[in-house]
Parts: C-alpha cells; sequence; structure tokens
C-alpha cells in the first residue's frame, strides 16, 4: 500500500536513535493480531496511534509471559537470529521468505519501525514515550544485542518480572478510578441498592425524630406510625427553594431536629431516674452529679468512659440528622413534579385523619408531637423564669420567721430531737408486691422490739417535692416548709434565711446542733441554712472499710459514730440532730449486713462483706434484681436505725424518720405516687400525744389510707403541734 493509506508511524522504540538501519518487517504468525497499519476500514495509521499503542503493549505482556513459560525455547531463538545485515536482506526478500522463526520476535517488536521504513518522511522520535509504548519497548531490547552482533541477553525467563504486573496493571482503566466513583462504575447494582438503603435510613431517622416520645411508657408501635405534619412543612421549604439555600435549610433544620431528639432521650432519663422532664435552665448541674454517681457506683474509668460516650452520641445525632435532612431534600429536589405530587397526597391524608380523628391503638395518625415538643420546652422555660421570681417572695414570707426564741418549740424543752432521712424509702418499699413482704416484716419486727424497749410510734404519709433522686430537694423542702421542687428554688432557699427546723432549735438557745452527713465528700455552705453547729462529713467519722457502691459508709457505722462522737458525751445542752442515711441509695448493690455493734471498729469488718456482695452491674440490668435489693437494703437502713434506738435511746430522745422521695421507676413503676413514710418516735408519751390528732397509724407501717400531706406543710404543723407561736416575718 502507498504512503497515502498507511501514514507516517511511530518509530520503534527498539530501535536506537541516529543508527539509519531500517527496521525488518516480519509476517504476523497465525496466532498474532495483524500489523497496527493494517486497521480496519483502511484508516491513517498515524490516526490509530493509541489502538496500535495498546495492541503492541498487548502483545508485550503476551510475549513475555510465553517467554517466561519457554525460556529455553526462547535462548534458542535468539542464539539462532541472524545478524543484523542478514535481516536488511530479509527486508528486501518476499514477506514468506523474510519471515523466519529466528526473526519472528523482530518482526513483532518493530512493527512500529516497518511503519516509520514505509513512510515517505519518517518521523522524528518523539521526546517522551508514553506509558502505552514502555512494555513494546521491553520486549524489542533483547533483540538488539544480536542484531548488533553481541552476545544473546540472558533469556526473558531469568529477568526481574517484578515490575511486569505494576506496569500491566497502570494501564486498566477501570484500576485508576478511586472511592466510591470507582466502586459504582464497578457496580452499578450493588451501588444503587446502598444508595437506596441509605435514603431509606436518612427518611427513617428523620421519622423518629420527629415522632420519638419523651417518655418510656409512650413507647408502642402505634408512636411510630403516625404521619407528622412537620415533615410536610419541612419537606415544602425545601422544595421550592434553590440548591444552596436548600442545603443551608436542611442543615438547620436538621440541626434542630438532632437538638430535639437529645432533648428527648434526656427527658425519658430524667422521667427514669426523677419523675420530670429535663429543664433546660437549671439541670444542667446536675450532670456532673450524675458523672460523680458513675464514678462511685461503676468507678472513675466506666464514668470517664460513659461521658465521652455521651458526648460523641451527641454530636453524631446532630451530625447525623444534618445529613440526612439533606440527602432527603436532594431526593425531593430531583423530580420537583413527582415530589409536589407526593406531598399534596400526603397533606389531603394528613388533613383527613386529623379532621376524622383517626387513630391506632389509641394514638391519632395526623400527628403534631414535634410542634407540642417545642411548645411544651418553651413553656417550661417561661415557667421556670417567672417561677423564680415568684418563689423568691414566697421564700422571704415565713410564718415562724418572727417567732421570739422563748415561744419555739416550748413542748419539746430537754429533748433530744433527731431528725433522719433514709434513702428512697417510699411507698412502694411497703405496698409493692417485690419489696414490700421483707420490708413489712421488718416494720413489724421492729416495732415490737422499740415496743419492748419502751418506745412507741406514730406514723403517715408525706408527698415529696422530689422522686427517684435529688434527695436535698426533700431535705430542704421538709426542713423549711417550702416546696423546694427544683435546683433554682433549692439555691434560692438555702442563700436566705428561711427557717429550718433546726434553726428553730438552735434559735431557742436550748440545744446544740449537729449535722451526720456520710454522703458528703465536699464542701457543705448549706449547712449554715440549717442551723448546725458542726457538721461530719464522709471523712471525718474514722471510717476505714470499704465503700458499698455510692454510699460511702454502712448506716450502722454511721450510726454509730454518730453516738461515739457527738450523742453519747456528756452535754449542757440537749442535741438536735440531722442525720442523712446512705445505704439504701441506688444502684443497691453491693448491700451491708449487720454486725455486732461491738465489732464495728474502724469499719474493716465490712471489707469481707463488700467483696462478698452484689455488683451495681449485676442489679442494674435487671428490674425485678433491682426492686428485690432495693427492699433489702431499706430491711438493713430501718433494723439499723431501730437497733441504735433500743441500744442508745433514752427517755429523753425524740427520732423523726422519714424517706427522702420514691425510689426510680425501674422499681417503683412508671406511675408511682410521692408518697414516703414519715414516723415520730418516743418513749414519753406526751410527745405522741401531741399529735394524736393527726390520724396518724400507730407503730412504724403506716395505713395504705392514712392521712397524706404535701412534705413543705410539716414544718408549721410540727411547729404548732408543739407549742410554737406564729409571728409572720415580712415577706
Amino acid at each position: 500500500m502507498g504512503a497515502e493509506s498507511e501514514g507516517a508511524g511511530e518509530p520503534d522504540a527498539g530501535a536506537e536513535p541516529g543508527s539509519g538501519a531500517p527496521a525488518g518487517r516480519g509476517t504476523p504468525g497465525d496466532d498474532e493480531p495483524p500489523a497496527a497499519s493494517e486497521t480496519e476500514e483502511g484508516k491513517p495509521a498515524a490516526d490509530g496511534a493509541a489502538t496500535a499503542d495498546a495492541e503492541a503493549s498487548s502483545e508485550a505482556a503476551a510475549e513475555t509471559d510465553e517467554r517466561a513459560a519457554k525460556g529455553d525455547q526462547a535462548a534458542e531463538r535468539d542464539e539462532g537470529a541472524e545478524p543484523a545485515s542478514k535481516t536488511n536482506e530479509a527486508a528486501a526478500e518476499p514477506a514468506e521468505t523474510a519471515a523466519k522463526p529466528a526473526a519472528e520476535p523482530d518482526a513483532k517488536t518493530d512493527d512500529t519501525g516497518e511503519r516509520a521504513a514505509k513512510s515517505d518522511q519518517p518521523t522524528e522520535p518523539p521526546a517522551e514515550h508514553d506509558q502505552a509504548d514502555e512494555p513494546a519497548k521491553a520486549a524489542a531490547e533483547p533483540d538488539e544485542p544480536t542484531a548488533q552482533g553481541a552476545q544473546p541477553t540472558e533469556p526473558p525467563a531469568e529477568r526481574d518480572q517484578a515490575d511486569e504486573p505494576a506496569k500491566a496493571t497502570a494501564i486498566r482503566p477501570w484500576q485508576l478510578r478511586k472511592g466510591w466513583r470507582s466502586w459504582r462504575g464497578a457496580h452499578p447494582v450493588a451501588a444503587r441498592r446502598v444508595s437506596h438503603g441509605v435514603t431509606l435510613l436518612a427518611l427513617l431517622l428523620v421519622a423518629a425524630a420527629l415522632l420519638l416520645p419523651n417518655k418510656e411508657a409512650q413507647f408502642q408501635v402505634a408512636a411510630f406510625t403516625r404521619l407528622p405534619v412537620e415533615a410536610l412543612l419541612l419537606g415544602a421549604v425545601l422544595l421550592v427553594l434553590p440548591r444552596r439555600p436548600r442545603v443551608a435549610v436542611a442543615v438547620l433544620g436538621g440541626l434542630a431536629l438532632g437538638v430535639l431528639t437529645v432533648l428527648n432521650l434526656t427527658d425519658i432519663e430524667f422521667n427514669q431516674y426523677l419523675g420530670r422532664s429535663f429543664n433546660v435552665v437549671l439541670d444542667w448541674e446536675l450532670l456532673d452529679d450524675a458523672q460523680s454517681y458513675l464514678a462511685d457506683t461503676l468507678g472513675g474509668t466506666a464514668a470517664l468512659l460513659a461521658a465521652a460516650g455521651v458526648v460523641l452520641l451527641v454530636l453524631a445525632v446532630l451530625a447525623v440528622m444534618a445529613l440526612a435532612v439533606v440527602r432527603l431534600g436532594d431526593l425531593l429536589a430531583r423530580d420537583k413534579a413527582r415530589s409536589t405530587r407526593g406531598l399534596l397526597f400526603a397533606s389531603v391524608v394528613w388533613m383527613t385523619c386529623m379532621a376524622l380523628d383517626i387513630q391506632i391503638s389509641g394514638v391519632p395518625v395526623a400527628s403534631q408531637h414535634t410542634v407540642a415538643m417545642v411548645k411544651y420546652h418553651d413553656q417550661a422555660l417561661r415557667t421556670t423564669i417567672r417561677d423564680e421570681r415568684d418563689f423568691a417572695r414566697t421564700a422571704e414570707a415565713d410564718q415562724f420567721g418572727g417567732t421570739p426564741a422563748g415561744e419555739l418549740v416550748p413542748d419539746l424543752r430537754g429533748k433530744d430531737m433527731i431528725f433522719t432521712f433514709i434513702e428512697s424509702y417510699g411507698r412502694s418499699a411497703i405496698e409493692d408486691p417485690i419489696p414490700a413482704p421483707g420490708v413489712n416484716k421488718t416494720l413489724e419486727t421492729s416495732t415490737r422490739a422499740l415496743a419492748d424497749a419502751g418506745f412507741h410510734a406514730r406514723t403517715g404519709w408525706l408527698t415529696s417535692a422530689t422522686y427517684g433522686g435529688g434527695s436535698w430537694l426533700g431535705h430542704s423542702t421538709f426542713m423549711s416548709g417550702l416546696w423546694v421542687d427544683n435546683q433554682n428554688r433549692y439555691r434560692t432557699v438555702t442563700s436566705g434565711d428561711h427557717l429550718t427546723l433546726t434553726e428553730a432549735f438552735k434559735k431557742t438557745g436550748a440545744w446544740d446542733t449537729v449535722g451526720v452527713m456520710p454522703g458528703v465528700q465536699k464542701g457543705w455552705p448549706e449547712s449554715k441554712w440549717y442551723g448546725l453547729d458542726k457538721v461530719y462529713n464522709a471523712f471525718q467519722m474514722g471510717y476505714e472499710g470499704p465503700k458499698f457502691s455510692w454510699s460511702t459508709m454502712p448506716d450502722q457505722y454511721a450510726l454509730e459514730a454518730f453516738q461515739r462522737l457527738e450523742h453519747g458525751k456528756k452535754r449542757d445542752k440537749p442535741l438536735t440532730s440531722f442525720v442523712i442515711l446512705t445505704s439504701s441509695h441506688q444502684p443497691w448493690a453491693p448491700v451491708p449486713e449487720m454486725v455486732d455493734w461491738d465489732q464495728l471498729g474502724d469499719g474493716s469488718v465490712y471489707k469481707g462483706i463488700e467483696a462478698a456482695g452484689n455488683r451495681p452491674a449485676d442489679v442494674l440490668t435487671s428490674s425485678t434484681r433491682s426492686s428485690e435489693e432495693y427492699g433489702k437494703s431499706v430491711e438493713y437502713s430501718l433494723t439499723a436505725l431501730t437497733q441504735w434506738m433500743e441500744r442508745y435511746g433514752k427517755d429523753d430522745t425524740v427520732l423523726v424518720v422519714l424517706g427522702d422521695h420514691q425510689p426510680n421507676a425501674r422499681v417503683s413503676g412508671d406511675h408511682a405516687s410521692r408518697d414516703v413514710p414519715c414516723s415520730i418516735i418516743a418513749k414519753d408519751p406526751k410527745v405522741l400525744d401531741k399529735i394524736a390528732d393527726w390520724g396518724w397509724t400507730e407503730g412504724l407501717r403506716p395505713d395504705h389510707d392514712a392521712p397524706v400531706w404535701k412534705m413543705s406543710d410539716f414544718r408549721d404543723r410540727f411547729l404548732t403541734a408543739y407549742g410554737s407561736t406564729p409571728h409572720p416575718s415580712k415577706g
């Protein structure tokens, strides 16, 4: 063929520049591809250079493999190759004569050189070779020394072939793609399935966030089968916005959903443990108390990991919600006409369900849950701000704030007064089927034992200002006569001068006052407000034994330390004491055991008892186990206190004992009352006669229908019953 049809070709990669020797031309074998110049449809070789290069690369790779498999044969062919002069002569001979077996490798590798020799104007060799030419060059190089009369090189089979797979890999386009696009191109069906799955997951996450209840009792299938109107509104907004504003609004909407989800999850835990929702203004400092509780219960490492896990969870919820809303916004924007029809149809369904009040298992299908939750938190915020002002004015007014010292509790002069709280001692301990049998048996046994020692009791019910936790709220409510049900009220009342029961006794000048606080492990400035002359905290009672989970020491030891340090000493004045017992604090594992009072020593006797007890993790995972161990802990605290009264109580000892709050919902249930038992125990019958009109039950176990008062009512009733004269202070 002429130059017009073949065109100029690339120079042979194996020929040295400037040698002037024309490249030989061989005839392809039956199993070899045709020369690059003989392309389909008679196109010039220059137009098919890329194709020729790729074919040459494939030929080179195939030849290398062939030589590696047949090293000896390749060597024989190299040794039998004729000198370059004969090769030049072969170029002039007919094709069938020139195609000798010895020259066959040259015919393969010098294909591009053949095109250069047949062109009218030989092309200059390019400065740089494309990587696709390198295999062809490598294939041609072994035969060069033979063409120049030099000794043949080593057979290709003995060459280092480590680079050859890399060369073959480099020329495959699908191996150059990276990341998701590369995988999607290679696996389009799987990629579509993954994409659909991610979209479905985003839809489920957004729907769950819009429908998530804030109480565990509300978790049911029907709660998650509703149609949220907020989704329709957000979808309509995203649908009409251009791309950038749509993404911005989607991110903000996702973050808002994330915040709402975190608040709902926090509400679930607060309702479980405190019987109320999380207050976004007042409850942040309780998170630190929660971490301290975990550290005391499960150890510092576990508490740190839990705190880090919570932070990561919050960040993950915010990020995932934002990404989910963005993805759904993009989905809506792909086909706006179809999305619009879908939103209109869903809106009609929602309005129909709302108008007809269609319900599933008592739950309306047309949901406005998210709007309701936003309104709820907004109202709680407004109430908190308003309550702060109102309570401050209430705390300034005190029915007995102006009562002279001589007119306070005249009927209790000369008595040793003890106000004692038993942790989590509530109505559930007496009436719940799991803990009640053991607790009631202990109450009956203790009532008889106290009667044998000359003591008698009257017991009624008080409704605590707190539930499940926040013991200090119950303490301050009972002692001040104010309803202290949140942290802001607690700060307000403890920073003021509202009269407490212990302060009333101190104000008379007829009593010394002391606090026994085994649960206090840091500064406690509230002691001044309580009117306590001295306070013994967890580190001031000489205890050297092990902690029992959160409780720093068993109640029996704390009571014995109280007797040794204060109550058992001779003094000029009677003593008014404020004692907080802690052994029945959650998680109710391990529970101490009673030991001989004379063997308590420094508390080392408890090491074996603590080691043999249950671990918190064994109890927390089971509601039944929690109830059982809770009952045992209350039995222990009641036994320790009543035995202390039998052992150390005197004719002038008066004990007021009550629970600070109910146990959490894991034990008391989702709809438990906030009632706690309150008993007054004394040997002097005149003390109990003063409260005969209260209607309280004889003994330590109150009747189910015994009178129920708010805990904040006790102070005024108690002061009045024992002869105090009201003199209101100016509020």
